[in-house]
């Protein structure tokens, strides 16, 4: 009788080594592991060599960039998504991608289940999930996270490290740098380990060598760097006047914000599970993105338009950030959020400066902005009679003067 199949989501780090060996011996199964290549860089080196020397039966390593840039990371831009003000959603918004793919690599293979090293604190294990149960509802999802005989082996990362020291597996983490990483095309986060204290001061130079993408802003160049990103209908379509791709404008805006100290994030967040948890980020290209597409709109938008937009914002964020992506909430919004981009076009000039992404120019074919109607000078148009503002202020006046002569005068 042919083994049950597992499909595993292996990043080869500290967590899926361990779990890929534990599900193999647990469950008496055979392992796939499917790893989504979504701009990790060298972390993806050797590690197919290893799967199948930790025990995979077969490995899938799917290059899932131009697809995340483009169908992920581009359209949650266009919503202008920003989860409790600071966090740009580079580890959320990956995951739904590749549960997606995970899923179609188990009905492919005939796998009964699907596994993952997410913990049961955290907000992965529900994105993951609940993606499942959107794509394939009827597919057995394994948490061995959730799994108390997994736990009371490991309970810490102490021992997860002992384990992997002792079948050869070597991984990024150590006693010495216990913070854990996630990396993709959009940011890198980290978490854990001294993280843990808010107190602690991320930014420190004896921390420096924590980060990735980006140097500190006390080391950018001294000189700032302007940079152009031309948009079609909400989507940044060329940078500098070159025509690229989504994943080749990420490539490159994070070449360039990482040079300049652009998208440190450190922040106290609210887990979908109910915690608070802190994170630090860096995502350098997207937040170049993310200004420059909102400099952009605000060209060309029309002011209802984005407010209306705008008023979703919280909601959608919450969406990717809670792994509700292919919900059909998530999708109405989306289908609104398109709308609404169509005639976000033009060029937006910033300038990059020690950790700063700052407006220094906009343009448009399709601009909103009438200068002879918003000068102080007289308008050339008449289109604007200032004697109009009289009956609007008086309109809008009258029901703060009838409920204040209900209710009398406040604050005074």
């Amino acid at each position: 009788m042919a083994k049950e199949k597992i499909v595993l989501a292996y990043s080869g780090g500290l967590d899926t080594s361990v779990i890929l060996t534990w599900l193999k011996e647990t469950y008496d199964a055979e392992i796939i592991t499917f790893t989504a290549d979504i701009g990790q860089k060298d972390e993806l080196d050797g590690l197919e060599e290893k799967a199948i020397k930790t025990g995979a039966s077969k490995v899938y390593i799917d290059d899932l960039r131009a697809e995340f840039a483009k169908d992920f990371i581009y359209p949650m831009f266009q919503a202008g998504a920003l989860y409790e003000g600071q966090y740009l959603l580079g580890t959320s918004i990956a995951r739904p991608l590749i549960a997606k793919r995970m899923v179609e690599i188990a009905l492919a293979e005939g796998a009964t289940a699907i596994a993952h090293g997410a913990t049961g604190k955290g907000n992965d294990q529900v994105r993951f999930e609940l993606t499942a149960a959107a794509l394939a509802p009827d597919i057995k999802v394994i948490a061995p996270w959730r799994d108390e005989a997994f736990r009371e082996a490991f309970p810490g990362r102490a021992e997860m490290i002992a384990y992997a020291e002792k079948h050869n597996i070597p991984v990024q983490a150590s006693a010495s740098k216990p913070y854990s990483t996630d990396r993709n095309l959009l940011h890198i986060s980290f978490e854990s380990g001294m993280l843990e204290d808010p107190w602690f001061d991320s930014s420190a130079a004896d921390v420096e060598d924590m980060y990735v993408l980006s140097v500190s802003p006390e080391k950018a160049p001294d000189q700032g760097e302007y940079v152009e990103l031309d948009f079609e209908a909400g989507n940044c379509v060329a940078v500098n006047g070159n025509k690229l791709s989504p994943l080749e404008v990420m490539e490159l805006l994070n070449e360039l914000g990482g040079k300049h100290g652009v998208g440190r994030v450190d922040m106290v967040e609210n887990r979908f599970v109910g915690m608070k948890s802190r994170g630090v980020y860096e995502t350098p290209g997207g937040s170049i993105l993310f200004t420059a597409h909102r400099k952009m709109e605000s060209l060309t938008m029309d002011r209802d338009v984005m407010h209306l937009r705008d008023s979703l914002i919280s909601k959608y964020a919450s969406l990717v950030y809670n792994g509700f992506w292919f919900a059909p909430e998530r999708l109405a919004i989306q289908a609104l959020v398109n709308e609404s981009q169509k005639n976000v076009t033009g060029t937006v000039r910033l300038k990059l400066y020690k950790g700063n992404v700052m407006a220094a120019g906009l343009k448009s074919p399709v601009s909103l902005y009438n200068p002879h109607i918003a000068t102080m000078e007289a308008d050339p148009t008449q289109a604007y009679d200032q004697g109009d503002a009289t009956g609007f202020i008086r309109l809008n006046a009258l029901r703060l003067k009838v409920s204040s002569g209900v209710t009398g005068a406040s604050g005074i």
